[in-house]
């Protein structure tokens, strides 16, 4: 192997030629404190309804749990920069927001693809060895292992950091047998800043470097199948999937402009600014249809509505009620509960009406939503 250029140096041109922006090599034991912070995690309850994160536990804790013949990890940055505001549309109560990272196709697809280019080209450069690539749906701790590796650090908000492409950042890993030259690993550099602990809507960081799931707006309308919890519905505002509000405050982000270029991850039209009107009459053909190839189907119709109806009785526009009055009787109870609550903030005298029409409901949860409903206080 030259010295010249060695395998490292190699490594990294090639995966920069994939559309990867940060390439970095940690030790596969570089970040041993990672699985004892997320034991505490899950010993706190902060995972919420995400029980797989507690039944995988000993395999994320360290990459050797999940690959004991591991010896170094590749991991790997693709940029997702947006090119507008992502809080453009904080202002626009028939709107609904998307996080930027689901506005176009699925990065899982993509990255996983460019991790298999590049994976193929290391087994051709270093014939026998071993490797195992990952995107985001294994359990592998990319966060801390991208620190380790030197791509940046684990800022406040807990997401990775990057001097040079800011907070969008996809990231993937490679496992491999090589016993690989490791890089210097990533230094904290938020300093005093936190501007991105102000930033949450719904107070999701109990302290810096700490996150409680359960509180948060990309927890509570992606992973959360139950009805969102009443104490965040008006805070979640026009958010109907995913929150970047932490990501787009972070000052390290004017640094990721020349990830613009970046037309692999351009949004659809139909994603941007999507009418809360159109998704609150999605069926579940319809929503296959607009959601195909993209991360959203993964949460189905029902979750979207539900999340859908929050935004729209966060509104306070009076033409969504005809809309939310049909959604009372759909088949799926999270819809039918949103949509109490919804109408409720729309139209309290009607709202009053429907209840007793709705008296012979069942599920337990929208008897709740109904129950709450009360003609002589404020509601929610």
């Amino acid at each position: 192997m030259s010295q010249d250029n060695p395998f490292e140096s190699r490594l990294k041109e090639h995966a920069r030629a994939e559309g990867f922006v940060a390439c970095g090599i940690a030790r596969a034991d570089a970040a041993p404190a990672a699985g004892e912070r997320l034991r505490q995690w899950l010993d706190d309850g902060r995972h919420g309804d995400m029980i797989w994160m507690e039944e995988r536990a000993h395999h994320r804790a360290a990459p050797e749990g999940l690959w004991p013949e591991v010896r170094s990890v590749i991991a790997l940055g693709m940029s997702y920069a947006p090119a507008t505001d992502p809080l453009a549309l904080a202002g626009a109560p028939d709107i609904g927001r998307i996080s930027v990272y689901a506005q176009g196709g699925d990065y899982h697809d993509l990255i996983k693809r460019k991790l298999k280019a590049l994976a193929r080209w290391m087994v051709a450069e270093a014939p026998g060895t071993d490797l195992k690539v990952f995107v985001d749906t294994a359990p592998v701790m990319e966060k801390p292992l991208s620190e380790a590796a030197g791509l940046g650090w684990q800022g406040k908000h807990t997401n990775l950091v990057s001097r040079e492409h800011g907070s969008w950042l996809f990231l993937g890993a490679i496992y491999t047998t090589l016993a690989l030259t490791p890089d210097a690993p990533g230094h904290d550099t938020c300093g005093s800043c936190d501007a991105c602990q102000r930033a949450c809507p719904t107070d999701a960081f109990p302290a810096p470097y700490q996150l409680d799931a359960r509180r948060c707006i990309s927890y509570l309308t992606i992973e959360l199948k139950g009805p969102i919890p009443p104490e965040f519905r008006e805070n979640i505002g026009n958010r109907i999937y995913g929150c970047d509000d932490c990501l787009a405050v972070c000052p390290w982000n004017k640094f990721a402009a020349a990830a613009h270029a970046n037309l692999a991850f351009a949004p659809r039209a139909e994603l941007t600014a999507p009418r809360l009107a159109d998704l609150l009459a999605l069926d579940d053909a319809a929503f296959r249809q607009v959601f195909a190839g993209s991360p959203i189907k993964r949460i189905g119709r029902d979750r979207m509505v539900r999340n859908a109806l929050i935004a729209a009785g966060n509104s306070g526009d009076a033409a969504f009620v005809a809309r939310i009055a049909a959604l009372l009787d759909d088949d799926a109870p999270v819809v039918r509960g949103a949509a109490v609550w919804a109408l409720a903030r729309l139209d309290r005298a009607r709202s009053l009406t429907e209840r007793a029409a709705h008296a012979a409901e069942t599920d337990p949860d929208v008897i709740a939503e109904w129950a709450a409903i009360s003609p002589d206080r404020a509601f929610p």
